[in-house]
C-alpha cells in the first residue's frame, strides 16, 4: 500500500509540474502568436460601417498568406458598390483594415486562402497532426464577437476530447441531408475539444500551449452540421480542422 501511495504521489507531482509548465508558457506563447491572429471580413467606402466582421483568421506562410474558414468567406461580394475582402489588425477600438484576394478555397474541409495586397505579417508556424493526441491540452486565439466591443483577441485552452470521424453515420434516414451524404462518402477525421467557440472564432488557429505551433482550424458550423445532425439543439463542444488539410491546399496552390 505504501508503494503504491508512493508511485501515486511521484504521477501526481509530474502531473502537477507540466500542467504549471504549460499554464506559465501560455502568456508567453500569446505574446508571439497574437500579431498573427487578424479580423476576417469586407470592407467597403460608401459603407456605414465601412468594414464588417464575418470570422478569425491567421497568417501562415511569407506574412502574406491568411487562413480562414471557407464559410466565413463564402458570401458574394457587391463589386458595384466596390465591397472587397479584408482582414482587420487588432488594435483595440480602431482596428485597420487591410485589403486582401481570397485566392484558394476548398469546400470540402472548410478552408480558404486570403492574399494580402500590401504588406506583411508575423506568420505562424504549422505543425504535424500525427504528433496530436487525445487527452492533450491545446488554445485557441480569436475574436468570439467580433468587433462589438473592440477587435481585441481572446483565447480559450481545453483538451482534444477525441479525434473522430467528421460525419457519423444514422440509423434513421429522415435524418439524412445532402451534405451529410457527401461527408460520409468523403470522411475524415476531426479534433474535438472541451473548450467552447462561439461563430466569431471560426478560422481561429488551434495552436499548441508551450510552442504556439498551429495543429488546426477551429470550425464552429460546418462540422457542427455533420457531427450533430441528429441533435435538435447543438451542443457547447467545439471542433477544429486538422491542419494537415491546411498544407494540402497551400501545396495545391504551389504556395
Amino acid at each position: 500500500m505504501q508503494k503504491f501511495n508512493k508511485v501515486f504521489y511521484i504521477v501526481f507531482c509530474f502531473f502537477m509540474v507540466f500542467t504549471n509548465a504549460q499554464a506559465e508558457s501560455l502568456p508567453e506563447t500569446l505574446q508571439k502568436i497574437k500579431p498573427s491572429i487578424v479580423g476576417v471580413g469586407t470592407f467597403m467606402p460608401s459603407r456605414s460601417p465601412r468594414g464588417v466582421f464575418l470570422g478569425t483568421g491567421f497568417v501562415v506562410g511569407n506574412g502574406k498568406l491568411v487562413v480562414t474558414n471557407a464559410h466565413v468567406v463564402a458570401q458574394l461580394l457587391n463589386y458595384e458598390k466596390l465591397e472587397q475582402w479584408a482582414i482587420f489588425i487588432s488594435n483595440g477600438n480602431n482596428p485597420k483594415a487591410v485589403i486582401v484576394e481570397r485566392i484558394a478555397l476548398d469546400a470540402e474541409h472548410d478552408i480558404a486562402i486570403l492574399k494580402l495586397k500590401e504588406g506583411v505579417l508575423p506568420a505562424l508556424t504549422l505543425g504535424e497532426v500525427n504528433s496530436v493526441r487525445e487527452g492533450e491540452r491545446y488554445a485557441f486565439t480569436g475574436y468570439p464577437i467580433g468587433m462589438v466591443l473592440g477587435l481585441y483577441p481572446v483565447t480559450h485552452q481545453g483538451i482534444v476530447s477525441a479525434i473522430s470521424p467528421v460525419a457519423i453515420p444514422v440509423f434513421d434516414t429522415t435524418k439524412l441531408n445532402v451534405n451529410l451524404i457527401k461527408r460520409l462518402q468523403k470522411p475524415y477525421h476531426v479534433f474535438q475539444l472541451d473548450a467552447t467557440a462561439y461563430p466569431g472564432n471560426s478560422g481561429s488557429p488551434l495552436y499548441n500551449i508551450e510552442t504556439g505551433v498551429v495543429i488546426g482550424v477551429i470550425n464552429k458550423v460546418f462540422v457542427k452540421k455533420s457531427k450533430e445532425n441528429v441533435l435538435s439543439n447543438p451542443s457547447g463542444i467545439t471542433y477544429a480542422i486538422p491542419i494537415e488539410h491546411v498544407r494540402s491546399l497551400l501545396r495545391s496552390k504551389g504556395l
